[in-house]
């Protein structure tokens, strides 16, 4: 057998299964791993005799018994004729291969001798598959370097990066949206920040509060979790323009029950940053309000490591700016999933606002049992980006602005204001002031002045040390 780089699995005729479900859910469950959607939509189509019989050839095969029980949990009935169970006599196996799979807490199955381990439970069980690049995202132990930084920059110091994390994050935030928050909506969301590592559990009720200080139209607020359909939307009309049909709001309630449950209680195996992104995309996934989910999504990350204690008091990396710059990236995360979906659902269009949703049979199982992999790996990768390019170039920043404004101070006398927006300006523009700043700022500060500015901002740039040379 050969995978292909796109996924594809090329297998020999001599060993491709039978043309049947039940011989392609093995082959799939010993070659692909555990997918729950597949294997509901399989295995519901596979007689009780058939699953009998292959129990009886191979009562203690590891393969067989995550077959078997997942066959009773999908048909909602025990296997006819197999009586009080199978006659097992091996080892526990269990459900998710954790060499594969980030897994949740043990919770064995005595019936089959499978351990049920989980991400979730049967109503809602999101994937995370352990590939390479997620696996090298967990690696970097970006936690880990967050607390070593904000161990090793002085209060003060830390104190004024934050203050450009929280606001550079509510702006970001809403950025990717394509909106930009008056100056009383963008402190309301920097306060939930601030707020984000307090005890708060979720629920529909703190939910909701959170929508309605996240969106910008009072008329979009939520009173309660959506209780029509939603749909995402392109510039295109009618049903060719809709990009992504989230859960029908009855589903969609369900799925958040579990969510939040999942959210309030960490499984015990799983890194609170992975668990941070898991709920974050699987909420943006059930879209559970008609507007702001992606903006509360993006919360949802600080809120979980806030939770956690995972970082210490305050301290915000800001994810949200890596996000907007790392655009395309975020998109084809959100699409890993959303475009499979999309298929899922006929969507007829009428004219106006007038739309109706057909979904498939069994179209439940792919939220119920939803792949976030590309979630949450993306989010670990914008962790460290928030950390190592935004975070601590903040952090480099101020420290060139301070030196340069200490060196210019003590040879130069001009207004305070001035001084640090040529400092912005100069660095902003990498190291060099333009023509029209210059003529901008030439009535008020000489040219020699202007000229140590910028010498003074370069020289810093390069890492080299500021000397009376740069006074003239």
């Amino acid at each position: 057998m050969e995978r292909l780089p796109g996924g594809t699995l090329l297998v020999p005729a001599r060993l491709a299964p039978a043309p049947d479900a039940l011989a392609h859910a093995l082959f799939a469950i010993k070659h692909e791993g555990v997918r729950l959607d597949y294997l509901a939509a399989a295995l519901r189509q596979v007689p009780a005799q058939a699953m009998l019989d292959l129990v009886a050839r191979t009562p203690n095969g590891g393969y067989v018994r995550r077959l078997g029980l997942l066959w009773e949990q999908f048909n909602g009935q025990p296997i006819d004729g197999l009586g009080a169970g199978p006659q097992v006599s091996a080892a526990y196996v269990p459900l998710f291969d954790p060499r594969t799979h980030l897994v949740g807490p043990s919770r064995r199955n005595a019936r089959w001798r499978v351990d049920v381990n989980g991400l979730g439970d049967w109503g809602f069980c999101p994937l995370v598959r352990r590939t390479p690049a997620l696996q090298a995202a967990l690696d970097a132990q970006v936690l880990a370097r967050a607390q070593a930084f904000a161990d090793s920059v002085g209060p003060q110091m830390l104190e004024r990066a934050l203050s450009w994390a929280y606001l550079s994050e509510t702006e970001g935030s809403f950025a990717i949206e394509r909106e930009t928050p008056p100056q009383d909506k963008a402190a309301l969301f920097v306060g939930l920040l601030q707020r984000a590592h307090d005890r708060q559990p979720l629920t529909e009720d703190y939910l909701v509060a959170l929508q309605n200080a996240a969106v910008t139209n009072p008329l979009d607020r939520a009173v309660q979790f959506r209780t029509e359909q939603n749909r995402l939307q392109d510039s295109r009309l009618g049903a060719a323009g809709v990009t992504y049909v989230p859960p029908p709001p009855e589903l969609a309630a369900e799925l958040m029950a579990h969510l939040m449950a999942l959210a309030n209680q960490r499984p015990a195996p799983l890194d609170a940053l992975a668990h941070a992104a898991l709920v974050s995309f699987a909420f943006v996934f059930i879209h559970p309000f008609m507007d702001g989910n992606g903006r509360l999504s993006r919360f949802l990350t600080h809120h979980g490591l806030g939770q956690a204690e995972a970082l210490p008091r305050g301290f915000l990396l800001p994810v949200s700016v890596a996000m907007k710059r790392h655009e395309a990236d975020y998109l084809a995360a959100l699409q890993a999933f959303s475009r499979p979906a999309r298929a899922l659902c006929q969507v007829l269009w009428a004219g106006d606002d007038d739309y109706t949703f057909d979904w498939a049979a069994g179209a439940d199982t792919w939220f119920r049992y939803m792949d976030v992999t590309e979630g949450v790996r993306f989010t670990l990768e914008m962790a460290l980006a928030a950390l190592e390019t935004h975070l601590q170039g903040e952090v480099a920043f101020l420290a060139l602005f301070d030196e340069v404004r200490r060196h210019i101070e003590a040879r130069h006398d001009l207004r305070g204001s001035d001084l640090a927006t040529l400092i912005v300006t100069i660095w902003q523009n990498g190291g060099v002031l333009s023509a029209t700043r210059r003529k901008r700022f030439a009535e008020r500060v000489q040219g020699h002045v202007l000229d140590a500015i910028e010498a003074a901002v370069q020289r810093r740039m390069r890492g080299q040390p500021l000397t009376d040379d740069d006074n003239d």
